[in-house]
């Protein structure tokens, strides 16, 4: 906060987020005690302490509010956070809360990223550049599949799935690490997501111990899935028939590229993007076969490229995931970065009315 002259208190710079308030005189003391330690009965006691009227403090604390200068997060949560994680969040979540406009402090992001888990599928750096920014992000559970990015020494680190979840000191800033698997993929044996069948027959307990495994697997689904270079041809069918919105990149032939974001039976899938682009150029098909499991060496990725991407698919994720609803810049379209200029355009894609997500969204 500065001010603006000895009357009327601003707070931010930039004159896009900046508020400025009048009558604010004499108001600096209380205003201090605003640091997020103390609710609202605590701040009103420490101001009386300091010789400030309830009447006084609560028009100061009014004036703030209506402004939109004062972010009242849950003071139990923040105290609840230990240091590390409390401190390593605060940027999130106050960026979360000016993106947004939300007068909460970031707290209902905070919770939505915590209850999160997000699969990242593919290999090289990255998946794993986009894994490490999710998991400092305050995401709860980041799980990977498939090869990490190289290591010191030029050596690679085969990684199978893997889940990081929240310690008591919540999300590690430097990534995911092994734990639990959320769900293997491709799943072992035939998964049914359905409720399970009823009877009383042998066959009938067969199916309803199968259906309660089924669900507890259903369960374990990601809320979101990221698909980075690398990832099984299959995979994108399997990630629909579950359900499972899913988010592609990649980084290659210094071009970078983000979406879209699939959220099946509503949105455009990769199947449509294949499709119109054969309808373009009916030898893609034939490309695409060969192109599976043919990653080009070297891939024409460079460091900023990567980071890049990593960036920008880690922002259409988080939108996902903060607003519980799908990014509108990726969904039907994908985000496309053209080096030498470095600049993001989008290119659209429409559901294909030949693809059967059109009939199964129209069902």
């Amino acid at each position: 906060m500065v001010w603006r002259d000895p009357d009327t208190l601003q707070f931010g710079i930039d004159p896009r987020r900046a508020v400025a308030l009048r009558g604010m005189r004499g108001a600096e003391p209380l205003i201090n005690l605003l640091d997020g330690s103390r609710d609202l009965g605590q701040v009103l006691a420490a101001a009386h302490a300091q010789g400030i009227g309830r009447l006084a403090a609560e028009r100061v604390i009014g004036l703030l509010a209506a402004a939109g200068a004062l972010q009242d997060f849950p003071a139990a949560t923040w105290r609840a956070l230990p240091d590390g994680p409390r401190d390593r969040l605060a940027g999130e979540l106050a960026t979360a809360s000016l993106a947004h406009g939300y007068s909460d402090g970031g707290a209902l992001v905070l919770a939505r990223r915590q209850a999160a888990s997000v699969r990242v599928h593919g290999t090289g750096p990255v998946a794993a550049s986009l894994a490490s920014l999710l998991a400092a992000s305050g995401v709860g559970r980041v799980s990977c599949t498939g090869v990490t990015a190289p290591a010191p020494g030029g050596e690679r680190s085969s990684a199978g799935p893997s889940a990081a979840g929240p310690s008591a000191a919540g999300p590690s800033a430097a990534g995911p690490s092994a734990g639990t698997p959320l769900l293997p993929w491709p799943p072992a044996g035939r998964v049914r997501l359905g409720p399970p069948d009823a009877g009383g027959s042998p066959r009938g307990q067969r199916n309803a111990a199968g259906g309660r495994r089924n669900a507890a697997a259903a369960q374990r689904l990601p809320h979101l899935a990221v698909l980075a270079d690398g990832y099984p041809p299959e995979l994108p069918g399997m990630l629909v028939a579950a359900n499972v919105p899913h988010l592609t990149m990649a980084a290659s032939e210094a071009i970078g590229m983000v979406g879209p974001l699939v959220v099946p039976g509503r949105t455009a899938c990769l199947s449509c993007v294949n499709m119109a682009r054969t309808d373009r150029d009916p030898a893609w098909p034939l490309i695409l076969a060969q192109a599976y499991g043919r990653a080009p060496r070297p891939a024409a990725c460079a460091a900023v490229l990567a980071a890049a991407v990593a960036a920008q698919a880690t922002a259409q994720a988080l939108v996902f995931l903060d607003r519980a609803a799908p990014a509108p810049a990726v969904i039907n379209g994908t985000l496309e970065l053209v080096l030498p200029d470095w600049q993001w355009r989008r290119h659209s894609w429409v559901p294909h009315p030949q693809c059967r997500c059109s009939s199964r969204s129209a069902s």
